[in-house]
């Protein structure tokens, strides 16, 4: 059953503080509202949360769009920058006061330290409680002040949330808390609330360690009139040990998992599984995926990444992948590890070879490695371990099989008859002559079938390399 309300189109987003890399936390909460979105013919908007000037910087937001577009997670119209929009959240405060929503606070901080040092000596709530809340007008002096939201002191905040279920707070353990500074500039708490209600936000979708900023948010949307969005606050992930997750557990940024070699559509795929589920489907496409994806499924507990999962999720959509699309996304990856790029004649070569190297690769590096054949050129330097199969027998057999395979039928059935026959003129079975056929095909002892090598690089080329370890 769906979650969206029938009457309002679904407007997500996601918000990410522009301050490093998009972490592997935020990339899957940032699919989840993709997901959530689009599978409800709705708008994925994306929000830059760049208010903390002294952490925020371009490179971090250039770094953040473009795991967002390697993942696939397009959004619509232009990224909103929260610091562009700062008068509006200040004229939202003054509205609130207007209303006798907020209030003028002239508490000094030390007047604050001091009330809490008293409270804590005595037992009792830290939580301030401004001499200002009620004060006549008249007798604010002309000194910097914050304007405090005017929060209930009494009764209970309820937030029915679509993963934690219905959670409530009560209102005197929640503050008036500060909307705007004494220097006149928004706090997080308030812009958040003016950004989601100006952007037409529907659902809140988000980490749990939010849970209690929204029984504060609400109390902004209640002050200003505001439909309260739908709240969805998902569980964080954790490690492999059940603790969360940190450096020590490995990588962290989604372009760490780029240069890795992970295919974007199998980090999608993993990334929505983690924590949230559709019947025992663990294997999905895309299109799936926004079909069924919905806020219910999202369990409560905590996801744990596992490195296993992810690797065989990905080999599974490596081997279901467009080849033309594979061989693009392998160019990208070459280009995000730093590593050399692929010359046209490497290019062509994969593209017509990928059909025999897609099977059983779980990333592009394990891909590459069974393609050393076709990206090679003789003369073929057999690794150490493929060395050992070019003893003198082999090559002895490998000359004979040299003019058979030169006069042989070039098709798959043609050739296994041509090795076949030498092999049995040995008394060895087929398998025997596969080490040293890899050793001369390729120099590797992974590596697709002898067949499919000699099928992609062509009767010239398979005889020359034949030849050639033959000595």
């Amino acid at each position: 059953m769906s979650d969206a309300p029938l009457d309002m189109p679904v407007v997500t987003r996601f918000a990410p503080s522009p301050t490093g890399y998009l972490h592997i936390g935020g990339a899957r909460t940032a699919l989840f509202n993709w997901l959530y979105a689009r599978g409800h013919g709705g708008k994925f908007l994306l929000r830059i949360e760049d208010t903390d000037r002294a952490r925020s910087t371009p490179e971090a937001t250039a770094a953040i769009l473009k795991g967002l577009a390697w993942l696939g997670l397009d959004w619509d119209g232009e990224p909103i920058s929260q610091f562009a929009r700062a008068d509006r959240h200040a004229e939202v405060a003054q509205e609130m006061l207007a209303r006798g929503a907020a209030y003028k606070c002239f508490s000094s901080q030390e007047e604050i330290e001091a009330f809490r040092e008293a409270a804590r000596a005595e037992g009792r709530s830290t939580l301030f409680h401004s001499p200002w809340r009620d004060a006549d007008p008249a007798t604010h002096p002309d000194v910097p002040h914050v304007i405090r939201l005017k929060a209930p002191r009494d009764g209970e905040t309820v937030i029915e949330d679509r993963v934690q279920g219905r959670v409530t707070i009560r209102n005197d353990q929640l503050d008036d808390m500060v909307c705007l500074r004494s220097d006149g500039t928004p706090t997080y708490m308030l812009a958040v609330v003016v950004d989601d209600h100006d952007m037409g936000v529907t659902h809140v979708v988000r980490g749990d360690d939010h849970l209690t900023n929204a029984a504060r948010q609400i109390q902004v949307y209640r002050a200003m009139g505001w439909p309260v969005p739908a709240f969805a606050h998902i569980p964080l992930i954790h490690g492999p040990d059940g603790k969360k997750l940190s450096k020590r557990h490995g990588a962290l940024g989604v372009e760490e998992y780029q240069a890795m070699g992970y295919p974007a559509a199998g980090m999608r795929n993993y990334l929505a599984r983690l924590g949230w589920s559709h019947g025992d489907d663990e294997f999905f496409t895309d299109s799936q995926a926004r079909e069924w994806f919905d806020l219910s499924g999202i369990g409560r507990a905590p996801a744990r990444l596992d490195f296993k999962k992810l690797e065989n999720l990905c080999g599974q959509h490596i081997a279901a992948s467009d080849d033309a699309a594979l061989l693009q996304e392998l160019v990208a990856y070459l280009q995000a590890a730093n590593l050399q790029a692929l010359t046209s004649r490497q290019e062509q070569g994969l593209e017509q070879a990928m059909y025999c190297l897609k099977e059983r690769a779980k990333t592009f590096p394990e891909l590459l490695e069974k393609a050393h054949f076709v990206l090679t050129e003789r003369p073929i330097v057999p690794d150490e371990k493929a060395a050992k199969a070019l003893d003198a027998v082999s090559r002895g057999i490998l000359a004979e099989l040299t003019p058979q395979v030169q006069s042989a039928t070039w098709s798959r059935d043609g050739l296994e008859a041509a090795v076949a026959g030498v092999a049995e003129a040995h008394g060895l079975g087929l398998g025997k002559l596969a080490g040293p056929l890899r050793a001369a095909l390729a120099g590797r002892t992974v590596t697709p079938s002898v067949f499919d090598m000699m099928l992609v690089i062509g009767r010239d080329e398979t005889v020359a390399r034949i030849a050639d370890a033959a000595g």
